[in-house]
């Protein structure tokens, strides 16, 4: 699930924003000599919702920076907010999962390949000692001594000294056929074969982690259909269908949250997960709206957005075609009971355990002290995380996509939580102590 989103329907209204790290003189020169006519027409995109004004963690003596990036503040478990009341043996379920992961790898591959080094992650090789003792019968009985003793803390503080903005996302539950029928006439289509995907990093190391959509046509390497253009045939949904549900708008949040459950007209239920996107611009359909000024800024939400589709469907399409960005899908396994879809960091997710994070700055399989005020409380939920994701409107150093489960209940949470938060990242000992 490396998603479209995960730009959770609250979310929605945000967009990707490209760091500054990645503008420098060379990354120009590459832009505009090997693939500028890919960009030619396309519009930026900015964030409307810059997280509140609050004040940054207090620096400590050991307090690490990086110019280009975070500040890092090494922090005591006990100076946690919360640290002893959490459920640490769910946590530790969470990690065990990426653990296998891990020690699958090679020792000398870097945790994440997309990641930066704003943040030294270091290699599977710093992570595999710290997985084998989480897989022991000793971490079990004791998951709080295990973090504790395996790791360091450190308080993350974005580079504009604010908190960060944490939103939540979901996997629908959705009324669907294999097979084109009835009132199923929506499909979600697999990846096309010509949809090609460069890595800008091949070209020059400051573009690491970017990557370009498209497909070979006449010898150019162009941009790939958009939404609009794919509702109008581009494609042949007849060839690439993976399933076929009953509302459009449906399927356009399948897209938004990148996975889905489907209860087909047997009674059974299937799984579809992101493929592949088209690698147009994301742009949010909440910031759409509220632009033409039929939503207020405080009264977005999934639910407000869907009530105005519904009650708009002469303008339905217009407003859904103006996120140029489509996702394509693949049939998944059911996977555990209780467990999500796979993310990107490659294991099932875990509701309320599982994060996605910006991976230009985070790796996948880190865990993520969290502090945020999750919807219906008044009081910060402080709990431990995994970073097991990522989407296109998650970026930044102090930004998360809290994964709430499958299913209409969950999907309520995710569409209400627009909330400032703060991380801490936990580290290897002997990996903590490399930090700049």
């Amino acid at each position: 699930m490396t998603l479209n989103g995960p730009a959770s329907p609250v979310s929605a209204y945000t967009c990707p924003v490209v760091p500054k790290s990645h503008a420098g003189p060379t990354a120009k020169y590459l832009f505009s000599t090997l693939i500028f006519g890919l960009f030619l027409g396309l519009a930026a995109c900015t964030d409307p919702d810059m997280p509140p004004d609050a004040p940054p963690d207090t620096p400590g003596e050991d307090q690490v920076s990086d110019p280009a990036g975070p500040t890092l503040s090494k922090t005591a478990f006990e100076a946690l907010p919360g640290w002893e009341s959490d459920d640490h043996g769910a946590a530790l379920d969470a990690f065990r999962r990426s653990c296998d992961r891990i020690l699958a790898a090679p020792s000398t591959r870097v945790l994440d390949v997309k990641t930066g080094d704003a943040i030294d992650y270091g290699t599977t090789g710093d992570w595999q000692p710290v997985c084998r003792v989480a897989l022991s019968a000793g971490a079990a009985a004791d998951p709080r001594g295990f973090f504790e003793k395996g790791f360091q803390a450190f308080a993350v503080t974005a580079e504009n000294g604010q908190n960060g903005l944490m939103t939540g996302y979901y996997e629908p539950e959705i009324e669907a056929s294999l097979v084109r029928k009835g009132p199923y006439q929506t499909p979600l289509m697999a990846k096309p074969s010509d949809l090609q995907r460069l890595d800008l990093g091949e070209f020059d190391p400051s573009l690491k982690g970017e990557t370009i959509r498209g497909r070979l046509e006449g010898g150019r390497f162009v941009p790939y259909p958009d939404r609009a253009a794919i509702n109008r045939g581009a494609l042949d949904p007849a060839n690439l269908a993976v399933a076929w549900v009953k509302d459009p708008v449906d399927a356009f949040f399948i897209h938004i949250q990148g996975s889905a459950r489907l209860k087909l007209p047997d009674g059974s239920v299937a799984r579809v997960g992101f493929a592949e996107k088209n690698g147009r611009p994301y742009t949010a359909i909440g910031k759409v709206l509220i632009e033409r000024g039929a939503l207020s800024r405080e009264a977005v939400s999934m639910a407000s957005i869907r009530d105005w589709l519904a009650a708009n469907p002469d303008e339905m399409q217009s407003v859904l075609e103006a996120n140029q960005s489509y996702v394509f899908f693949n049939r998944r396994d059911l996977g555990g009971p209780g467990l999500g879809p796979v993310g990107a960091g490659g294991v099932a997710l875990s509701p309320g355990r599982s994060l996605a994070v910006d991976r230009r700055t985070h790796a996948l399989g880190a865990p993520i002290w969290l502090e945020a005020v999750l919807p219906g409380d008044t009081d910060p939920t402080q709990k431990l995380m995994v970073a097991q994701d990522t989407g296109s409107a998650i970026r930044g150093a102090v930004r998360g996509d809290y994964f709430w489960g499958s299913g209409a209940a969950a999907g309520a949470k995710a569409g209400e939580m627009k909330a400032d938060g703060r991380f801490w990242v936990l580290l290897p000992t002997p990996l903590a102590a490399k930090q700049r």
